[in-house]
């Protein structure tokens, strides 16, 4: 098994969606890696690798319907579960499992924070701006809920501010952009927390009888 690279493919009747992470080093090809049918999801998925500084690959086979919702949905899941993978793997290496950034283009900014606690919480606010209900033929409320859907795989809190922004796709490149920022600080190994977990509740456990 390869410690750098995780893999996780999810299939339903709907989609099937493949998504790898590698943490060796962002590729110099890594554009070429993210295959979406949606040329602006494309590219806000480009934010995420660039600004966490590890390199995503995604592949999305649908049924017979292209529908936004489910593309967003399940990709968000299925990168979530890979994200939350490297973070149990590496536990003992002292993978941090929390992290913020705050994302800026022109007038456009955003803050987002996310911590790996086991706890599926997404929280939105846009009330400091209007947000378009779509750019470039793209559903702002299917990028929430791209971000809602990782929250679900990852089992992570994660908090997006939208703080500024008037160009709709400045807005969501500045979002992309926090949450790759956040995301890779929370990949970041730490000598110093070496199995320490993100909260100081420590590791879930349930027992079920």
């Amino acid at each position: 098994m390869n410690d750098q690279i995780i893999t996780v493919t999810r299939k339903t009747t709907e989609s099937e969606i493949k998504v790898e992470l590698d943490f060796s080093g962002l590729a110099p090809d890594y554009r070429s890696k993210i295959h979406t049918p949606a040329p602006f999801f494309s590219h806000m998925l480009e934010h995420i690798a660039w600004r966490s500084g590890v390199t995503l690959s995604v592949d999305i086979a649908l049924d017979q319907f292209f529908l936004t919702h489910v593309v967003c949905e399940d990709l968000g899941i299925t990168l979530g579960k890979a994200a939350r993978e490297y973070i149990l793997r590496h536990k003992p290496d002292g993978a941090t499992g929390y992290g913020d950034g705050i994302g800026i283009i022109d007038e456009a900014k955003a803050s987002c924070a996310v911590s790996f606690e086991e706890r599926a919480y997404f929280g939105f606010d846009a009330s400091a701006i209007t947000l378009p209900v779509s750019t470039e033929g793209f559903h702002s409320e299917d990028l929430s809920t791209f971000l809602e859907g990782f929250c679900q795989g990852a089992m992570c809190t994660l908090h997006l501010d939208l703080e500024k922004g008037v160009n709709g796709h400045h807005i969501w490149e500045a979002a992309f952009r926090a949450f790759g920022i956040a995301l890779g600080r929370a990949f970041y190994l730490d000598e110093n927390r070496k199995n320490m977990s993100a909260g100081v509740a420590g590791s879930v456990q349930f027992t079920i009888e």
